[in-house]
Parts: structure tokens; sequence; C-alpha cells
């Protein structure tokens, strides 16, 4: 194995891994300074050059020419005879250099040291991994997605870093195939086995968060503040932005003109319906805020409990709550307090109730089925017979009869 073999052998680690040039030199130069040690007793005196470009490696050693019978140390000194079969213009008093070859140090010490560099590349390129990822903690990067696990998906970086995005940071209706390219944000990076893990999320608020800063340059430039993020990844995300300068309409900025910044993030987040509201200190106008479009009668608020109970019309609960009670959920969240809905009706108005409302009790299909003939409220359900709804819909008797008794006992209970 010549230098060139070898060095050709070593580079590679340079061509496919995240180690720099003069990192790979200082690494070759000590893993043959350990050689030299075992060789010859010390490496002072001897020059290693090494150039990856070209697949050179040349190491040389100095001694001082000294006459004939006053060596005292073969180490660092040579005489005068012997320097003159280096070079035939050697003077006594001046240094000799004398290339060594590497083929002088046997093949069992060059394969040992190859398989040292190996080593030593590896746990740098571990550690090279290990800090540029932990720096970009809360940063976006994009990956192509490699292999496709029950648990997890494997991306590689552009290059070529393993990236790993579990299940459970995923969104639900997330679905790959290998080669297709991936954003999300890089959650945190572990060590496992002496092996960097570097972890990303599109579930992660701070997924949310990125998009944003990127899509809305005033939040970029620092001129609005995201104050708070909340979402169901894939479903609902409400986010309180804020502006230090009045000229700036915080809400308009994020979503754009016509929509331009948010569709962009919408569609990146599987159709999440994103909120965009005014942060505020004035609590009522907050949880107001929070709840949008739902129209708020009144607020009570229970600071020693961090409850809030909030009073509408009875056509305004069904928007409050949301569909499955994601709205009032994420209300919740964002402000900080446990969000009660009630029914504020006066004693003159009739009692009435959104079909929505039944959701838990009645099946979503059957609500539809209703409100295809104009059935938007108990009542109005309540007010046709059973006949007739078997004739005007696709529902069966057996069906029927339980919806009705479900409304008769929901007004009962009000009663």
């Amino acid at each position: 194995m010549n230098s060139i073999e070898l060095i050709d052998s070593f580079s590679e680690f340079k061509e496919f891994k995240n180690i720099d040039r003069p990192t790979l030199m200082r690494v070759l130069e000590d893993v043959f300074r350990t050689l030299l040690r075992k060789k010859f007793g010390s490496s002072d005196n001897f020059d290693i050059i090494v150039n990856t470009d070209k697949g050179d490696l040349e190491i040389w050693r100095r001694r001082e020419i000294v006459e004939d019978g006053t060596v005292e140390d073969d180490l660092t000194q040579v005489s005068f005879t012997e320097a003159k079969k280096i070079e035939e213009d050697y003077e006594v008093g001046e240094e000799a250099y004398e290339q060594i070859e590497i083929e002088k140090f046997g093949r069992r010490a060059i394969l040992a040291a190859r398989q040292t560099l190996i080593s030593r590349v590896l746990e740098l390129e571990k550690d090279e991994i290990y800090k540029k990822y932990k720096d970009r903690v809360g940063e976006i990067v994009n990956g192509e997605v490699y292999q496709i696990w029950k648990k997890e998906v494997l991306l590689l970086d552009d290059e070529g870093n393993e990236l790993i995005l579990p299940k459970s940071e995923q969104i639900k209706s997330d679905f790959y195939k290998k080669g297709d390219s991936i954003r999300a944000v890089v959650k945190k990076v572990d060590m496992r086995h002496n092996n960097p893990v570097v972890i990303v999320s599109r579930t992660d608020i701070a997924f949310l968060a990125k998009l944003l800063e990127l899509e809305v340059p005033e939040i970029f430039d620092g001129l609005i503040t995201i104050k708070k993020i909340v979402r169901e990844p894939g479903e609902k995300a409400k986010v309180a932005v804020e502006s230090y300068d009045d000229r700036i309409d915080p809400v308009g900025a994020c979503v754009g003109m016509k929509g331009s910044r948010i569709h962009g993030i919408v569609r990146e987040l599987r159709n999440e319906n994103i909120d965009i509201i005014n942060f505020t200190n004035n609590l009522n106008l907050y949880v107001t805020r929070a709840l949008a479009p739902a129209k708020i009668q009144r607020i009570d608020v229970n600071e020693e409990d961090k409850k809030i109970a909030v009073y509408l019309k009875p056509d305004q609960v069904s928007l409050a709550i949301g569909r499955g009670g994601l709205n009032i959920r994420l209300g919740s969240r964002l402000v900080g307090y446990d969000i009660d809905v009630y029914r504020d009706i006066d004693e003159e108005e009739e009692v009435d109730i959104d079909l929505d409302e039944f959701t838990d009790e009645i099946e979503p299909w059957m609500i539809d089925e209703l409100k295809g003939i104009g059935c938007d409220t108990a009542k109005s359900v309540l007010e046709l017979s059973a006949e007739e709804l078997n004739r005007r819909t696709e529902l069966e008797e057996e069906m029927i009869q339980e919806i009705l008794k479900i409304l008769r006992e929901e007004f009962e209970e009000e009663s």
C-alpha cells in the first residue's frame, strides 16, 4: 500500500462526511505522529506534509549532521558519511532531510493507522452532527424521506445526515412515500449509544411559529410578536399576536392580502384551521376574541379557581364550543383559564337548541340528514311527526324514535 493508495482510502471520509480539510489534515498528522512515536520513540524531529487533494502524504526526518564517530543520539543526529548517502552536497553542521517511505512502517502498522483514522473520523463526524443540530433546535429543516417504519420516518438532509420524524410528531393526515420532501422543525438532539439522534417535529408549536416567521416579514423583523400559540395538529390552531407599532395591524399582516400569507401555512399543515387574534391584557376582551366567531353576552371570572363562565345566546353556543369541543378547548388553553359555556336565555324567550350540540348523543350523519330537510334546531325536529321524518329522510323508524327521545329529554332537563 503506497502513499497514494493510502491517502485515497483516507480521503473517502472527507468526501462523504462533515469533516473539513484542516480537521482531516490534523487528524492524519496525529495518526502518523503516533505511528512515528511507536517506531522511533519520538516524533519531534519529523515533518508531516499532507495534501488531501492530490493524495500525497510525505514524512521528512530532520537530523543534525556531525563528524563521523561523534553521533550521540541517533534520533537527532546523523554522521557525515550517512548524510552524504542521502545527498552529496551536505556539510557538517547542516540539517539533513531524509524522506521516510510509508512502506517502511510495515503493512500491519499502516492498516492499524487506517483503522485508528476511521475511528477518529467517525467520532468527529458524530460530534459535528451533534453540535450542528444542537445549535439548530427550533429551526426548520428540509429532509427527504429515505425509509418509512411503523413508528417513525427516516429522513436525510442535504448532506446525508439522518433525521428522525416519530409518528407522535407527525400530523394525523400526513402520508409519505420514499423520495418525498418534508419540512419540519428540529425538536431535540439526543446522544444514544454514543450516536447523535436528531428528532424533528411537525406537531410542535415551534413549527407553526417558524412558518409564520418565514411568511410574515414583520414577525421576522420583530415588529410583530407572537405571544402564544395553541394547536391541535392538523385540526385547528389559535395564535395570539401583538404589535408595538400602532401603525401595524398584527392580524392583517399575518393573514396577508386575501389570505395570501396564511394560506401557504395552512397547506403545509394539512389544512389546519388557523385563527389569528390580537393579544390583549384585558381578560374579558381576550376571552371574547379566543372564542370567536361566537358572540358572548357576558363573562364571569373566578380568579381564585382560574375559571371563567361564559354566557351566550342558544344559537351561539355551538359556535363557541366548536366541533368536538375543539374551539373552547383551544380557547381555554390560550387564555389560561378553564372556560365553561352557559346558555343565556330570557324568561320570555322560547328555548331552542342547535342540533350540533347533540353530536355526543346523535351520529353526525343523522344530524346531516335532519339538516337536509331544513331542521337545524331541536324544536324544528320535534315539530314534525315521526311519520313525517320517516317519509322525508333516509332514517329508519327506530332511529327517529331514539332521536325524538333524546331531544325531548333535553328540554325536560332544561325545564
